[in-house]
């Protein structure tokens, strides 16, 4: 008997189909995956250009591509930049022209090209890849981090001793201290590192590399998800300013990221501007007059989950206080508005990511856009640009005055196609959770959706657990697709979720699953 059951045993049970979409031309996981992606606005300094980044997918081939675009923030066309192959993380120069990454015989550098994407040419020719950068104020020395072995007597040396492990068979490693593995990338046991190159009469960088973080043992930008906003260029183009945490034995737990700044020496002197704080400082940005440091902080030690809180450091006193810090949100990236007056922030707000307004001398705390989710923004003439997606539509860029009181002008339309799809309706709800308050949600109803008729519903639950399932698109979790193939979905920012005060994001602490 065993062995005539055997083969029917063996037998791998069809594998279940995705629904098909439940309406004709309703959006679906393959629309989702051949959406084309904006990115990355950056704003010319005379504020009348934007650049941005455009990822297209060959579905078929299983490829993507991004390019870089420029299109006046008036009126106007877009137009696709002719730059070098694979050109990526474009930005304006002081003087207009474009700075961006490519590669030079394999490996990533700078490229400098006219404000109209002619001329490109390479400006460094470093012996590693270049994975982020910075061009100072005074246009005329650049900040690169590289990926080196920390202990290394110089670039050379650590150029070197890649190549010696490169030569070596075996692929057995050793680790005496963590992280061993940083999210998908296990340690190399290289870290990322400054150097600055200054940049000749032709523009080109010349002489050597200034390896101006040689003996901090860290990373900046942080691994993996750090970039340049790590690290900032002091006014006088004379310093950097970097966000950084030492790894020493504590690292994978540790949040104890510090400012420290550092001259142009290489001499290994760092002075730490906020040794007085020992949870996470972040994003350090100078204000116009280069008289305050602006940056965000975390207040315990360990906590990830943290509010972010706005500080203003003063850099002739070194005296620092607070701003907004009865504002209950958690800022992200910072901007000072030109005449330094405000600092500009986005963060989350009750399903919503906005972009607001923060006074420096007093905390008034302004929204400046409404529903959606705010993914980049850049201070344009007249007013801002800034990158927004919703549950029903992927980024595009807009204009909005700095007056507030109009609607915003869309700039970009990149998945045109998507005006004839079915989506299906979105609609935040509330209702009373544990110990009876308030918890958001979202219903996101089946595409064609018809009154009174069952459907079978997705519940979905986001990660963290300090996380939101807002008003944004996705490429992960998409309700969307789901919508498209005739669900109704359920999103709940339980408590714990980001976004509705830091007592809502606490509460799931020690207590995941009984609320």
């Amino acid at each position: 008997v065993l062995v005539m059951a055997a083969p029917a045993l063996a037998q791998t049970p069809p594998a279940p189909q995705p629904p098909g979409p439940a309406v004709a031309n309703a959006f679906t996981y393959q629309d989702m995956i051949a959406a084309n992606r904006l990115g990355d606005p950056q704003i010319s300094p005379d504020g009348k250009t934007v650049l941005y980044s455009l990822t297209t997918t060959d579905v078929a081939a299983n490829k993507r591509a991004s390019t870089i675009w420029s299109r006046p923030v008036g009126e106007g066309e877009a137009t696709q930049l002719t730059l070098a192959a694979g050109a990526n993380t474009a930005r304006f120069a002081p003087d207009g022209s474009i700075l961006f990454l490519a590669a030079v015989d394999g490996t990533s550098q700078v490229w400098r090209a006219a404000a109209d994407g002619s001329g490109a040419r390479a400006l460094t020719s470093l012996p590693l890849d270049v994975n982020a950068y910075r061009i100072s104020p005074d246009g005329q020395k650049l900040a690169v981090s590289l990926a080196v072995y920390p202990d290394a007597a110089d670039l050379a040396a650590s150029v070197a001793r890649k190549a010696e492990v490169a030569g070596v068979a075996s692929t057995g490693q050793v680790y005496d201290r963590v992280f061993v593995r940083h999210w998908d990338t296990w340690n190399d046991h290289t870290q990322n590192h400054l150097f600055v190159v200054t940049l000749g009469a032709d523009g080109a960088a010349s002489g050597d590399p200034v390896w101006v973080t040689k003996g901090f043992d860290g990373d900046t930008p942080s691994k993996p998800f750090g970039d340049e906003a790590d690290f900032v260029f002091t006014p006088g183009s004379d310093g950097v300013v970097f966000s950084a945490r030492e790894a020493g034995k504590s690292e994978p737990w540790s949040t104890n990221f510090d400012l420290y700044q550092a001259d142009l020496s290489g001499s290994g002197q760092f002075t730490n501007l906020t040794d007085d704080n020992d949870a996470w400082d972040a994003g350090p940005v100078f204000s116009p007059d280069g008289k305050t440091l602006a940056y965000r902080a975390m207040a315990r030690p360990g906590f990830e989950a943290d509010r972010y809180q706005i500080r203003l450091r003063d850099m002739a006193s070194a005296q620092v206080r607070d701003i907004a810090a009865n504002w209950d949100r958690s800022a992200d990236t910072l901007q000072w508005s030109k005449d330094g007056s405000k600092l500009y922030t986005t963060a989350g707000d009750v399903g919503q990511t906005r972009l607001f307004s923060v006074d420096t001398r007093n905390g008034m705390v302004v929204p400046i856009t409404g529903p959606g989710h705010i993914s980049a923004f850049v201070q344009a003439e007249g007013g801002f640009v800034f990158a927004q997606d919703t549950l029903q539509t992927p980024s595009d860029l807009w204009f909005k005055t700095y007056l507030g009181r109009e609607m915003p002008r869309q700039l970009t339309d990149v998945n045109p196609s998507f005006d004839d799809k079915v989506f299906g309706e979105a609609e935040q709800f509330t209702f009373a959770g544990w110990n009876g308050e308030e918890v958001h949600g979202y219903v996101i109803k089946p595409a064609g959706y018809v009154e009174g008729r069952k459907y079978p519903v997705a519940f979905l639950i986001h990660g963290g657990p300090q996380g939101s399932f807002g008003n944004g698109w996705s490429y992960r979790w998409n309700p969307e697709t789901y919508a498209g193939a005739g669900f109704a979905v359920v999103m709940i920012d339980f408590h714990g979720s980001t976004g509705y005060g830091q007592a809502f994001t606490d509460a799931i602490s020690q207590h995941w699953g009984d609320r």
